[in-house]
């Protein structure tokens, strides 16, 4: 079963850590090495997660690499539904 239109892994950082923490997107850039710009890009869902920047997160934040990179997946492949007829696939038979 697939999630209903998830959320992009910049909200789910603002929402979860950054509002409620009361950080800044200096302070957050600060904290994960990595420019404000880089932080403004994932905030406004301009830029994916990529596997340094979810190790970079889990050792800020201490949720996993792997939960960030699923987040990021489940986003993408959401986007992705709407063409998957303009793929031009066709199931290889059993």
């Amino acid at each position: 079963m697939r999630m209903y239109n998830p959320p992009h892994p910049g909200e789910i950082l603002s929402e979860f850590w950054l509002t409620p923490l009361s950080l800044s997107i200096h302070e957050t850039a600060t904290r994960l090495n990595v420019t404000d710009n880089t932080v403004v890009e994932l905030l406004n869902g301009k830029t994916g997660i990529s596997p340094e920047m979810a190790l970079r997160l889990e050792l800020a934040f201490g949720k996993s690499a792997e939960s960030w990179l699923a987040h990021q997946a489940a986003f993408d492949l959401w986007q992705l539904e709407s063409s998957r007829e303009q793929l031009g696939v066709r199931r290889v038979a059993a």
